[in-house]
């Protein structure tokens, strides 16, 4: 590399560096503030996104000069990306623990996962009726969608996971789910172990009150190593959700310098229709939050550091913390029930990759083999088997793509167009695993407040509290 091209380098670190200082500075000069995180995170945003737009603007005859700088800037945002997916088993495992450990004050379980999967489950079949009516209203199809080098040569590979795909059976995909090996589970080593390592957690907390039960000298020492262990993660999950300003603010700068500004104007229309969708599907959250008694302008104000992170990282699986932390601490949801929606919208019912996506890919292409989309028929089949593919995507490694190789040959349609879409693949992700995780805040608010008990109970609890026995027996 030229010496005038690795000074370029370095001058615009330094560049980067001084933003990330700035980051700082703010953050100490607001930390007495409420909401600092969100505004720390919307700073990020920024600063990033406008460093990756000034290396696309200086440099797109050097591309060289880009990948050098980019392969620092990667040390913040994937570095910080990496610390998330340190925390999720951790946290998910000794949660779904301390959840069982401490089922009296939250409910039924079974409940809990119930209602919470019902809730994901129907949020994606409303994604993928939206997605309909918008590509309807968008007028989208095929046409003029021609395959570049890079496209084309996607689609061999596309066909090879979509025939993976094809021999994955419901029997397959729920036997993945069971944890056969806990440790290669909680190294997340399969598509499915985030469910597995769920459904080990509570085992393990299902033997540890059988445990408390059958010997009871041994319940309070249970209960306080599991707070004890509670405390030791979330003490962690705090100290790396500090540092989300910075790394949203390197993501941003990869995302944006890598954006190529002549595929987005290509398929403009593909993109508009997508963010239409998923914004849409944010005001259906809002008004399902609304009908349950919750402000969605205060919903979507305290998630807003979450959204942004999903946004940038592009994983629904790394804002498990951000997630868990979020409703926990500011919408309030109890542990055991964050623990689960957070867990289950990272594998179940996303409402973006696995409704909106395959939905409007399935309407684009249906014309083109002689199919009518509009059709009851066609309508019907579509958003069923979103649904319930959407549940089985955690079973062959999850993401977008998957879920249109699943539904697009089941509803007897070709795959191409997937990788005709590939280019501009990660400028609608972004939206898609932001509308994901907003999914997945929803079920859990929502199972929150169907599972809070009654006036009713709430007076006969508190009437029992004021008897000596019951004292007696707390002491």
């Amino acid at each position: 590399m030229p010496v005038t091209a690795s000074v370029a380098a370095y001058f615009m670190l330094a560049i980067f560096v001084g933003l990330l200082f700035a980051i700082y500075l703010f953050s100490k000069q607001h930390s007495k503030q409420k909401n600092t995180l969100s505004k720390r995170v919307l700073l990020g945003l920024v600063l990033g996104s406008a460093f990756g737009l000034l290396l696309q603007f200086l440099f797109a005859e050097q591309p060289q000069v880009i990948n050098q700088v980019l392969s620092w800037v990667a040390l913040v945002g994937k570095g910080y990306v990496g610390l998330l997916k340190m925390l999720i088993m951790p946290l998910v495992f000794i949660f779904m623990i301390a959840a069982v450990v401490k089922l009296e004050q939250q409910g039924s379980l079974g409940k809990i996962s119930f209602i919470s999967i019902s809730i994901l489950l129907f949020t994606t079949a409303l994604s993928a009726l939206v997605a309909i009516a918008v590509t309807y209203g968008f007028d989208l199809n095929i046409n003029g969608l021609i395959a570049g080098t890079r496209e084309a040569a996607q689609i061999s590979t596309l066909q090879n996971k979509a025939a993976n795909v094809a021999d994955l059976s419901v029997p397959q995909m729920l036997l993945s789910f069971i944890p056969q090996n806990p440790f290669a589970d909680l190294s997340n080593l399969r598509s499915s172990s985030i469910i597995a390592v769920v459904i080990f957690g509570v085992l393990v907390g299902i033997a540890a009150r059988k445990v408390m039960l059958e010997q009871a000298e041994l319940a309070e020492p249970i209960r306080n190593g599991v707070n004890a262990l509670q405390a030791i993660v979330m003490s962690l999950v705090k100290m790396v959700i500090a540092l989300t300003p910075y790394g949203v603010a390197g993501l941003m700068a990869n995302v944006i310098a890598q954006s190529s500004g002549s595929d987005i104007v290509n398929l403009l229309a593909f993109i508009v229709a997508s963010y239409v969708a998923i914004f849409l599907m944010f005001i259906v959250h809002g008004a399902l939050l609304s009908l349950a008694g919750v402000s969605p302008t205060a919903y979507f104000k305290k998630i807003w550091p979450v959204l942004t992170f999903a946004f940038s990282s592009r994983s629904s699986a790394a804002t498990i913390p951000l997630n868990i932390n979020v409703q926990v601490n500011q919408l309030k949801v109890p542990s055991a029930i964050a623990n689960l929606s957070a867990s289950f919208g990272a594998t179940i019912g996303q409402n973006g990759c696995a409704g909106i996506y395959p939905a409007m890919l399935a309407m684009m292409v249906a014309p083109s083999v002689g199919i009518d989309p509009m059709t009851f028929e066609f309508i019907a089949s579509l958003v069923g088997i979103v649904v319930i593919s959407s549940f089985g995507i955690a079973g062959v490694g999850g993401g977008a793509t998957f879920a249109a190789l699943v539904v697009l040959p089941t509803m007897g349609l070709p795959i191409e167009i997937v990788a005709l879409l590939i280019s501009i693949e990660p400028l609608i992700d972004m939206a898609r695993t932001a509308l994901n995780v907003s999914g997945a805040m929803t079920s859990g608010v929502i199972t929150s407040k169907l599972m809070q008990p009654s006036q009713q109970e709430k007076n006969l609890e508190s009437a029992l509290k004021q008897q000596p026995l019951f004292a007696n027996k707390e002491a």
